[in-house]
């Protein structure tokens, strides 16, 4: 096979060919029921990803983007009468904001600059002064700059004050670790396409099962809203149509992830080469935009090396067979990204690095 270009973006990812082969299976209608057996076993394979979720959550498949399961989590399960405090320190964050807006619910917002950790006292301040809060809603990996944050000690709060917790774990979900009875889920929302290395296409949200019980569904949506997929994929099926043949390589990406040893096993590979990353690049003069603690193990944002655009260091990099990440908003022209989801070894790595020595050779 020829050199395929490795991406280091944050998704969508670069896959294996065992996963891209899934796709080239036989055309199905969705509506038949060997979809529906496919789908049966793609939900109980997310939920299985942290056993821990497998007996009280329950996963629900759509066809879309990540940003698409996040919508609809906060469309469906923020209640109409209820209202959220959202905390930002990053695009996503302010994303969900501007979707609990769109949605015509309450809100109110707790940010922190991009560079800054969640401000957790203020989270806190806000639920003993609000007590009409219902809903703490928070990004785990912000992809704006790499940083992961601190949920555990947001879910802490949460659970004490016993306000649910919604979360984007878009860029998070099957390699860091995610707590659902501490951090007291009501649902989390991710995609098939970054750390669990499928396609882009499908996403999904795991939702504590009582609340399908226990409130009506709160979307204002149709597409959007997770009660008729949750009544329909208890066979399998879904209400609109679902993305056959990436669900094909979503069920194959599954079981690599199965076969590799799980969440944990991912988290320590995926360890392995952002230490590689950064030692190397360390050792190059080119710093973490974070401090190291702060950062998650999918991807690690740079300062721009001294001389050096953003524009040319990816065209330079492209041109060897590597894609990273430009940074967003006012950090455009100051970082660069690099993730390390989907189909890279060690040898990409090392690569990588010699890329860069190149590049600095000649600045």
């Amino acid at each position: 096979m020829m050199n395929q270009t490795i991406l280091l973006n944050p998704g969508p990812v670069t896959l294996t060919e065992r996963v891209r082969e899934a796709m080239q299976r036989e055309d199905l209608c969705h509506r038949e029921p060997e979809f529906a057996k496919l789908a049966l076993d793609i939900k109980a394979r997310l939920a299985q990803v942290y056993p821990e979720a497998a007996k009280e959550y329950e996963a629900i498949l759509l066809t879309g983007s990540g940003t698409c399961a996040v919508e609809a989590m906060l469309s469906t399960l923020v209640p109409q009468d209820g209202k959220a405090l959202v905390v930002t320190n990053g695009v996503y964050g302010e994303r969900m904001a501007a979707m609990v807006t769109a949605h015509g619910k309450p809100l109110e917002v707790v940010t922190s600059q991009w560079h800054e950790p969640m401000n957790l006292i203020e989270v806190e301040n806000r639920l003993i002064e609000d007590t009409s809060i219902t809903h703490v809603i928070a990004v785990h990996h912000e992809t704006t700059t790499g940083r992961l944050n601190d949920v555990a000690k947001l879910g802490q709060i949460c659970k004490r004050k016993n306000v649910a917790l919604l979360l984007d774990c878009v860029s998070s979900f099957g390699a860091e670790a995610i707590e659902f009875d501490a951090w007291n889920l009501d649902g989390c929302a991710a995609t098939a396409n970054k750390c669990l290395h499928g396609a882009p296409g499908i996403s999904f949200v795991l939702v504590k099962r009582s609340l399908f019980d226990s409130r009506p569904s709160a979307a204002a949506s149709v597409y959007l809203d997770l009660y008729p997929y949750y009544k329909e994929q208890q066979q399998g099926y879904s209400p609109f149509t679902q993305a056959v043949h990436v669900s094909y390589a979503f069920h194959e990406a599954l079981i690599e992830l199965e076969e590799m040893g799980g969440q944990i096993a991912r988290y320590r590979h995926y360890h392995s080469l952002s230490q590689k990353i950064k030692q190397g690049l360390k050792q190059l003069g080119i710093e973490t935009f974070l401090d190291e603690q702060d950062c998650s193990v999918v991807l690690t944002s740079f300062n721009l090396p001294s001389n050096t655009t953003y524009e040319q260091l990816h065209l330079f990099l492209k041109k060897k067979g590597f894609v990273i990440y430009a940074g967003q908003g006012g950090l455009k022209s100051s970082i660069f990204r690099i993730a390390n989801m989907g189909n890279i070894q060690s040898d990409d790595i090392e690569r990588l690095l010699n890329c860069f020595h190149q590049l600095s050779q000649r600045s």
